[in-house]
């Protein structure tokens, strides 16, 4: 009973730690802190509102935004931007380690913050929107269309800076000239508030600073001595925002794939049928994050439905050759971004393309192999084989041969018992048979 208790307390604490982080809360004043590090996209944008309802809930002096991203999705963007805008409580965006970077989405994030700083050797800018085409690369329109595009995304861009009061000069270059500055620069030009070289240094520069929440509170930080609760992704959260890397979904997408076509091929395999299945479905997960080319995907199905059918067809590869020229055009069309980030990494498509092309080798080399080996059991085994007349064959009568009585038929005229025979053909279940023949040196 004691033994049945202990596993359901541990497996409810197990499911505790990965519905998500579960901070205590500090005694006194303390801030909660987030870290971003890598693309914008719906996993990171949850990860962001969730951080900034847990610090209104434990009653945090603030929650800060550790910010390194190259930036993502405008969809996410403006998710986290109005999870900023609304909050409860003073969120602080801080460009961190030196050497990030705030780029394109990270422009948008920094300048609806209620405080936004960076270390130094950081860097925020480039925020141009950009048009991209079915084939993955910028794409050219009319000069009318990019101006609304611009125009629309420097509109959210302009609203934040008059919300907090920064560089709105700055703001319109960023987006349509995709200016960038450095942590000084940007300190002189009033992007940001602060400059600050670790954590314990931005929150003795925030504090006593006044800021003013979307109810229109007037809030003062005190954050000097503040204790501060990290807050981390859960596991679970974690796992996702792996897979919704562009090479990973496509990782998943194609080995799984694979997967299921070997099982396909081998019935009763079973193993790389479940882990196929299930890494389909996480990369379908993941596609739906991403800017997907869904006639990419159809591509990459279409050539692994060619190499099931080669297995089947006498084509002399000629399906093979056509389903590895679909897996690869899908490959690359598979994600319509200019952004490198957003992108499938050439390795990941020269591997996955390799390993392919070699199951299929393996497999079809297998089957012709089985088709040309000489038949080992069943009726058809018995071709070939000797036996002893049991019954007499008049023209039909028994036989004895591989352990077994047979009905036999002679084409030789009678053959007595006791007579040796030779299995020459088949009839359904009736075997015909000769004497058999002298072998000549």
């Amino acid at each position: 009973m004691r033994g049945r208790l202990g596993i359901s307390i541990a497996f409810l604490l197990l499911l505790l730690s990965l519905a998500g982080p579960s901070p205590a809360l500090a005694q006194g004043e303390h801030v909660d802190v987030l870290t971003v590090d890598g693309v914008i996209n719906p996993v990171t944008a949850g990860y962001i509102s969730w951080g900034i309802r847990t610090a209104q809930e434990d009653g945090a002096a603030c929650v800060i935004i550790r910010l390194d991203t190259p930036g993502g999705l405008m969809e996410s963007t403006n998710q986290i931007v109005q999870a900023i805008l609304n909050a409860g409580v003073p969120v602080v965006v801080y460009v961190f380690p030196r050497g990030a970077r705030a780029a394109s989405a990270g422009v948008y994030i920094t300048y609806a913050s209620h405080v936004a700083a960076m270390a130094p050797g950081t860097r925020i800018g480039a925020a141009t929107p950009i048009s991209i085409n079915e084939q993955g690369e910028p794409e050219k329109i009319p000069e009318e269309l990019q101006n609304k595009i611009e125009q629309d995304a420097l509109a959210g861009l302009r609203a934040s800076a008059q919300e907090r009061g920064r560089n709105l000069e700055w703001a319109e270059k960023a987006v349509k000239e995709a200016a960038s500055a450095t942590a000084s620069e940007a300190l002189e030009l009033g992007v940001v508030e602060i400059v600050a070289g670790n954590l314990e240094d931005l929150l003795a520069q925030l504090d006593g600073r006044t800021v003013t929440l979307a109810s229109g509170e007037r809030v003062t930080l005190h954050t000097a001595g503040a204790s501060v609760s990290e807050l981390p992704m859960s596991l679970i959260t974690r796992f996702l925002l792996i897979i919704t890397n562009p090479t990973i979904a496509y990782l998943l997408l194609s080995l799984g794939l694979l997967g299921l076509w070997i099982e396909f091929s081998n019935p009763g395999v079973s193993l790389p049928g479940v882990l196929g299945g299930v890494c389909v479905l996480l990369s379908l997960y993941a596609l739906g994050t991403l800017p997907v080319n869904w006639a990419g995907v159809l591509l990459i199905v279409l050539g692994f439905i060619f190499f099931a059918f080669d297995i089947f067809a006498t084509s002399h590869l000629v399906l093979t050759t056509g389903g590895i020229v679909a897996f690869v055009a899908g490959s690359l069309l598979l994600f319509h971004s200019a952004e490198p980030y957003l992108r499938v990494e050439p390795w990941a498509i020269a591997l996955v393309a390799g390993l392919v092309l070699l199951m299929v080798i393996l497999i079809l080399y297998a089957v012709i192999r089985g088709q040309r080996r000489p038949v080992v059991s069943g009726p058809e085994a018995l071709i070939g084989m000797t036996g002893v007349v049991r019954e007499a064959l008049a023209p039909e009568g028994l036989i004895f041969v591989d352990g077994a009585l047979w009905r036999a038929r002679s084409e030789e005229g009678p053959i007595l018992p006791g007579e040796r025979v030779e299995v020459v053909s088949l009839e359904g279940l009736l075997l015909h048979v000769r004497r058999p023949q002298e072998k000549r040196p």
